[in-house]
């Protein structure tokens, strides 16, 4: 490190300030091996922004039966209000991927929030002020990629769009993850599934570059871990069908990649699919247990496990 700061102060103007522990809202806590990433200031004044210092707090962002909720209350939150939240939240992800899913599906709304949206969000609320000092630890680990892709088929009931979820690991450390509705609508899950892992296969090849930029190499073709098995049959075929047409691209993308060596394609359960909590609202047990495996803890379980 030292050397590297010495090479720098060489060529700029620069000023040893020490370990960084704020970055652009971001607090970074550190131990001697560790480093843990959090936003609970940034938190706390999204939280007051919406005049709900005081909210009790839940342990789910998401409503799972939102056909229980009444769309003839009056709104919780003026349209700017709703805006000015779902804007500062988005930042939030950063540090929060257990919210992301919950973020992405407002955010849908922001030209014109329904009632039942704003109850919506007051959920995610009343989450966040549960989990203010939750954070991404980033550890010492293993310098070898892994990612995990899922798809919720037709889960948008207005327009029967799909929603792609992936993340992707260093080692233990979650580094990229991303939740997004679909461009157009897939005709079976296979379809909605195949179009999630072409999108994790390029943010994957995209990463892997990067390392390479940084002299760390991946010497095995990085493990993509998929849940429906007929997307990974469908990804190993190498005959081309009538009904796959309108999908070849992304099928030759993922076969050349694996042929070549770039990618190793693997099964999973969907009970071990990681990428589930960000495609779908979840039951409160299985969020946590997601949740969990996506590293995304408290403060206090950090300083615990140093």
């Amino acid at each position: 490190m030292a050397a590297l700061v010495a090479k720098l102060k060489e060529k700029f103007t620069m000023k040893q300030l020490g370990e960084a522990n704020h970055f652009l809202g971001i607090k970074i806590d550190h131990t001697h091996d560790k480093y843990f990433l959090s936003q609970s200031s940034y938190a706390k004044s999204i939280i007051q922004m919406a005049g709900l210092p005081k909210c009790n707090p839940v342990a789910n962002p998401s409503i799972t039966k939102i056909t229980a909720l009444k769309s003839e209350d009056p709104p919780l939150f003026d349209a700017l209000t709703y805006r000015r939240i779902i804007g500062s939240l988005q930042y939030l992800t950063l540090t929060r991927p257990d919210i992301a899913y919950a973020v992405n599906m407002l955010s849908q709304h922001m030209h014109s929030p329904e009632p039942i949206h704003t109850v919506m969000l007051k959920k995610l609320l009343r989450y966040i002020q549960g989990s203010l000092d939750f954070g991404l630890p980033i550890t010492k680990s293993t310098l070898l990629l892994r990612t995990y892709s899922d798809a919720d088929w037709a889960s948008d009931p207005a327009t029967r769009r799909s929603t792609t979820g992936f993340c992707t690991f260093l080692g233990d450390t979650l580094i990229s993850w991303s939740v997004k509705k679909q461009n157009t609508v897939s005709r079976s899950s296979t379809e909605s599934e195949y179009r999630a892992l072409a999108s994790a296969t390029a943010d994957t090849i995209w990463i892997k570059r990067l390392l390479a930029e940084f002299g760390v190499t991946q010497s095995e073709p990085v493990e993509i871990f998929c849940d429906n098995t007929s997307t990974i049959a469908l990804a190993n075929n190498p005959v081309f069908h009538a009904r796959t047409k309108h999908i070849e691209i992304d099928q030759r993308f993922i076969r050349d990649h694996i042929l070549n060596k770039v990618i190793l394609l693997l099964p999973i359960s969907t009970i071990d699919q990681i990428a589930d909590v960000l495609t779908k609202p979840l039951s409160t047990p299985r969020f946590k247990i997601l949740r969990s495996k996506l590293t995304v803890s408290s403060y206090t379980q950090f300083e615990g496990g140093c």
